[in-house]
């Protein structure tokens, strides 16, 4: 299928969140529901250190997937909180009503920078998400390729993800083709195995973007 890239925008934003449950049914965010997806997705429109883009199908015009990420994830997170974080509040307040223990695996979530590497100041990417029906055609490959490409203009070292260790082949395949190296493997907090994988970039990493 044709499929073209472009820079998200707060017209996509509710197209994007119903990606992102259809392709991340059972996790942790999908759980807290619509309304605090849309304040996550919604802040990489409105923050000059947010990185993100959709692919849109050229025929209907349908956003099929989306890749976000902060450019420098401590400041940017800082920033959100401030700025919206009556927003994440009323969002996940009903998900905490049906699940009080998920109080502190929420605050993780608000305060989550993705364990960063040591060394250069790396850019973060936080979430791809691709429609089940259109999976494997190389949408989420290109959303990743565009979204790195960004990192890279804008004269950043290099990027960082992490992602499940067990029980999910597919996904560590897909970076490991795509470039990405293990850095370290960690468990966090609620006991996951994660992969932390880094993608060295030629650039010199800037420091005025906070």
């Amino acid at each position: 299928m044709d499929f073209l890239i472009t820079e998200i925008s707060a017209e996509h934003i509710e197209q994007t969140v119903e990606i992102h449950i259809q392709a991340f049914p059972g996790f942790f965010l999908t759980f807290l529901g619509p309304r605090f997806l849309k304040a996550f997705y919604g802040s990489f429109t409105e923050d000059r250190a947010g990185i993100g883009f959709v692919a849109k199908d050229c025929k209907t015009k349908e956003v099929i997937g989306v890749v976000v990420g902060p450019l420098i994830p401590a400041g940017y997170f800082k920033r959100l909180l401030k700025r919206r974080w009556w927003s994440f509040c009323l969002a996940s307040i009903n998900s905490v009503l049906r699940r009080p223990a998920t109080v502190k695996r929420l605050f993780h979530a608000l305060f989550y920078r993705g364990e960063p590497p040591r060394g250069a100041q790396r850019s973060l990417l936080s979430s791809v998400a691709v429609s089940p029906r259109v999976q494997g055609r190389g949408i989420g490959r290109a959303l990743v390729e565009r979204w790195v490409e960004e990192v890279k203009r804008r004269g950043y070292a290099g990027c960082y993800l992490t992602t499940d260790a067990n029980d999910n082949d597919k996904i560590n395949n897909f970076y490991r083709k795509l470039g990405w190296k293990i850095e370290s493997t960690y468990t966090t907090p609620e006991g996951r195995l994660m992969n932390r994988y880094i993608l060295d970039l030629n650039g010199k990493t800037e420091e005025n973007e906070k």
